[in-house]
C-alpha cells in the first residue's frame, strides 16, 4: 500500500464523486457509475482499481442495526489499564464479540470501545471481564445526533 500523506493532490473532483456514490452504494455498478460521472465503465473502473491500490477505498461493507438483532443497549468503555497490564487489556478487548469497535487513545485513557450488548446485565459481564485489569468508566449511549459519517465531509482536494 501507497504512503497517502502525499497522494491526496491526485484525487480529483471525478475521483471524489466516485467516492460518494460508492458510499451511497457499495453495490452500485460500474456502468452505473460510469453514468453518474460522466465516464466511460472501463475508465472507472481503473479509477476504482487505483484507488484501491492506495488505500483510499479500504473495503467494501455493510452497517448493521445492533437493535435489529436486539442488541438494543449501546456503550462507550473508557479503559485504562492497571500498570503492566496494557497488551493483557488489549487482548480481552478483541476477544469479546461484544466490542464492535475499539480505539487505542492519548490521554488518561487508553483504550475508548464500544459494545453493543442485549442488556444491562450483559454489560455488566463485559465489564466485569475486563476490571480485573483495568478500572473503565461506561457511558450508555442514549441516542446518536451524528451518526457514523464520511470522512469525505472535511476532504479538501488540493
Amino acid at each position: 500500500m501507497k504512503d497517502l500523506r502525499n497522494e491526496n493532490a491526485d484525487l480529483d473532483s471525478t475521483d471524489l464523486k466516485i467516492l460518494r456514490l460508492l458510499e451511497r452504494d457499495a453495490r452500485i455498478s460500474t456502468a452505473e457509475l460510469a453514468r453518474g460521472v460522466g465516464l466511460s465503465a472501463p475508465s472507472v473502473a481503473e479509477r476504482i482499481r487505483k484507488l484501491q491500490e492506495n488505500g483510499v477505498i479500504e473495503a467494501y461493507t455493510v452497517r448493521i442495526n445492533p437493535a435489529a438483532l436486539g442488541l438494543k443497549l449501546s456503550a462507550w468503555l473508557r479503559i485504562r489499564p492497571v500498570p503492566g497490564q496494557l497488551s493483557v487489556v488489549a487482548e480481552i478487548i478483541r476477544e469479546l464479540p461484544q466490542i464492535a469497535q475499539c480505539d487505542r487513545v492519548t490521554g488518561e485513557d487508553c483504550f475508548i470501545a464500544l459494545a453493543h450488548v442485549g442488556s444491562v446485565s450483559e454489560l455488566e459481564r463485559v465489564i466485569d471481564r475486563i476490571i480485573p485489569y483495568a478500572m473503565t468508566n461506561t457511558a450508555i449511549i442514549q441516542s446518536s445526533p451524528v451518526g457514523p459519517r464520511s470522512p469525505l465531509g472535511g476532504f479538501k482536494p488540493r
